[in-house]
């Protein structure tokens, strides 16, 4: 239960860092801001011609008599546009953070040299193109883990009762764990943590990202808080990410980062 806290308490105290450094927020908004246009133009086209698409693939109903064509092909659309919104919320961290990678890399130091005790912040020693790089296969790859959860959720929702009680709490608490994964790997990256050890790191710590990734993931919801809340989650990931590495308040890195004074 107290990593429970701890976890949330790092989402505020991201929060309340970028509201103190108005020009890192003003930056970190951008990358959003242009991921959630994209995401808005797909739903609004999968709410447009879904129905078209759900037509086309389901050929064999074309001569069923009564409501049940309709009843059918209705519920197959309202299943597609779930998936779809299910995997905007999921990917959305991921998308987010690639388009936005040179502003948050800057963020993330900013946060790391101000609350390190001497005043550094671990850099990665590999060039731009291939942090992109990097972080495109990491970012597939963890999404391929949450689309098989997804699949496995939606599958576990038709159970009775427990598919609409339980499944969804699971739900949250998976969304939570991979965004907070996304989130963090922008510090760990860093630090020349590999996606695997990330794991493995973030596994021994489930309690403390879920209070930080649950609430995110819950907050990502509402139409446009996850473009406000973007900067302050990396900032937040960023502190919870020195925790899991072992650094606490000691500022004891991790080899494979060289470390730079704040605004290096």
């Amino acid at each position: 239960m107290r990593d429970l806290g701890v976890g949330f308490g790092y989402l505020l105290k991201g929060q309340r860092w970028v509201s103190r450094h108005g020009k890192q927020y003003g930056f970190g908004l951008l990358p959003g801001l242009v991921t959630l246009v994209l995401y808005g133009a797909a739903l609004v086209a999968l709410a447009v011609w879904g129905e078209d698409a759900v037509t086309w693939a389901t050929p064999f109903a074309d001569d069923w008599a009564g409501p049940w064509q309709g009843l059918f092909r209705g519920f197959l659309t309202a299943v597609l546009f779930a998936l779809g919104l299910l995997l905007a919320v999921l990917t959305f961290t991921a998308v987010t953070l690639l388009v936005g990678q040179p502003f948050y890399e800057s963020l993330s130091e900013q946060v790391d040299a101000d609350v390190s005790p001497d005043g550094t912040a671990p850099r990665s020693e590999l060039s731009l193109w291939r942090e992109l790089c990097v972080s495109a296969r990491d970012s597939m790859r963890v999404l391929v883990r949450a689309g098989l959860w997804g699949v496995l959720l939606f599958a576990l929702g038709f159970l009775p009762f427990v598919g609409q009680t339980v499944v969804p709490v699971l739900g949250f608490f998976v969304t939570g764990f991979f965004l907070t994964e996304e989130l963090t790997a922008v510090a760990l990256q860093r630090r020349g943590v590999e996606l695997r050890a990330r794991l493995a790191l973030l596994r021994s710590r489930k309690a403390l990202v879920w209070g930080f990734g649950t609430p995110l993931g819950l907050a990502f919801l509402v139409p446009f808080v996850a473009v406000f809340l973007m900067p302050g989650a990396v900032a937040g990931a960023t502190m919870l990410a020195r925790e899991v590495a072992g650094e606490g308040g000691e500022g004891a890195g991790l080899p494979g980062a060289a470390a730079v004074p704040a605004g290096g």
